[in-house]
């Protein structure tokens, strides 16, 4: 198969009159999709050859699935974008991308006034979804693209302050919808109650799951996640069987005390990624909710979302570290110390991966590529590419994953050399901590934890708790007690923020 829109074709072709997404507005059957994706698609054919990425500024919406199958129905990737995304960084997004299309409402069209959409040319959804299809001119299109041809062009953060355009290739997203029906039996009785941001790539296991074997897609909105206790009821009504969801929204579920309370009796698999996933919390899921599937997957946007799976099936005390398994189909994961050579069983080294997923690389940045994107210091022999994600973890010796936190939140304090993660976990595992996190605090030297808790917290009492699990070196020295932490736009802890409060 050379593209994931032939994967749609198939699928398209068997189910087209199943529903295949709902939104707060409406639904789409199959045949709808594909014949509003032929409409888009065929506005956005370009004779002239060269890709032109398709930026899609629409809020979360079956609209936006259109256009994604649009883009791909022209040949060319999408690129989504958050509905309220501040114009400075779609202008570097713009800046970067080059020549290209862009797809929005009126109302957001008002916001492009203070940006230049240089070589970028805008498009009302409303009018090229009513473009006459031309889905023989779609369909030899698609005929010509090869599956390392870009699917799309998702944009994370930089650590200069200028976004990265992760570009994935058609074959990456084939291969992870193959392995995700296979391990996890999704099929067209699959529905799936999707959390995930479009511009956050744990969307693209809901959308080609979706794709791939004809599962329905239930875009919960986005509202309900700020009011977690609510969310178990939405689950019940729409009969959704699967979520795929950050662990912050699964531990604000549980914290609400829902759980005990509402049942959601068709729900099936709990798959979670995009953070460290507590046990405790996991354990109040478990306890109300046993029989089910629970899977702790992990990834970074430069290898398709997900390379390695644990699919929980031991119990875990609240203290233990959960392990994110070990490498999906196709995949390969090596442990690196600092010398390049492969860390020991139990030694802790940095997580790279290998595999037909990984992305082409960042667009149109060479130089940063190059940097993350290395030869496998293991072969010496051909090329091997290997990305460096800038996660510390360490192979346990039944050949688990144990991940520990990033790179760049190890810290050294007084000599000793500090994982702020390990506190973190530690804090979470504690009686009347609903979340935490742990900064440091460059200027006083010191550690600070911020607790998300409903009532005040003494720190020395805290700290005489934390000593039961972590050496006295790695108690924090500062602590704040907020009753919710703020939450990036993909449902993470929004650390930026937190750190304006040192």
């Amino acid at each position: 198969m050379n593209s994931a829109i032939m994967m749609f074709e198939k699928t398209a072709a068997r189910f087209p009159e199943k529903r295949a997404v709902s939104d707060e507005w409406g639904e789409a059957t199959f045949r709808q999709l594909r014949a509003a994706g032929l409409a888009i698609g065929t506005a956005l054919l370009d004779e002239k050859g060269g890709l032109r990425p398709i930026i899609v500024y629409l809020p979360k919406s079956i609209k936006a699935l259109t256009c994604f199958l649009g883009a791909m129905y022209s040949g060319n990737p999408y690129v989504p974008v958050d509905a309220a995304i501040p114009m400075k960084r779609l202008q570097s997004i713009i800046a970067n991308m080059g020549k290209g299309h862009l797809i929005t409402s009126p109302e957001l069209a008002e916001n492009l006034e203070q940006i230049d959409l240089m070589d970028v040319q805008m498009h009302m959804y409303g009018q090229i979804a009513a473009t006459p299809a031309d889905e023989a001119a779609c369909l030899e299109k698609v005929s010509l693209v090869i599956d390392s041809d870009p699917i799309y062009i998702m944009y994370t953060s930089g650590s200069t302050g200028v976004p990265k355009g992760v570009t994935i290739p058609h074959r990456g997203i084939i291969d992870y919808a193959e392995w995700l029906e296979e391990t996890f039996q999704f099929d067209s009785t699959t529905v799936l109650g999707n959390q995930s941001a479009f511009y956050f790539d744990n969307s693209t296991l809901d959308i080609y799951t979706m794709c791939k074997t004809g599962a329905e897609m239930v875009i919960i909105p986005e509202v309900l996640f700020r009011f977690p206790a609510k969310l178990p009821e939405f689950v019940a009504e729409n009969r959704i069987n699967t979520i795929f969801w950050v662990p912050t929204v699964m531990m604000g579920v549980a914290n609400s005390g829902i759980l005990e309370k509402c049942r959601m009796p068709e729900l099936r698999k709990v798959l979670f990624c995009g953070e460290a996933m507590p046990n405790r919390q996991l354990n109040q899921w478990r306890r109300a909710m046993p029989g089910l599937l629970y899977a702790n997957l992990y990834g970074p946007t430069e290898i398709t979302d997900v390379c390695s799976c644990y699919i929980v099936d031991r119990k875990f005390e609240d203290t233990d570290p959960l392990p994110i398994g070990k490498a999906c189909r196709n995949m390969r994961i090596v442990i690196l110390r600092e010398d390049g050579a492969e860390a020991d069983v139990n030694e802790t080294g940095e997580l790279c991966v290998l595999g037909s997923a990984l992305a082409r690389g960042y667009w149109n940045a060479p130089e940063i590529t190059h940097r993350a994107f290395i030869q496998n210091p293991l072969c010496k022999t051909y090329d091997d590419r290997l990305y460096r994600t800038g996660d510390l973890a360490y192979k346990q010796p039944d050949g688990n994953i144990i991940f520990i936190g990033r790179m760049d939140s190890q810290i050294k304090l007084r000599g000793n050399r500090i994982e702020l993660g390990e506190i973190e976990t530690a804090a979470k595992s504690l009686p009347g901590i609903d979340n935490a996190c742990a900064l440091f605090d460059e200027d006083k030297q010191e550690i600070v934890l911020f607790a998300e808790t409903a009532e005040p917290l003494v720190l020395r009492k805290l700290n005489m708790a934390l000593k039961q699990l972590i050496p006295a070196y790695m108690v924090p020295g500062r602590l704040i007690c907020m009753e919710k932490f703020p939450l990036t736009p993909n449902g993470k802890i929004d650390r930026i923020t937190l750190k304006t409060r040192l």
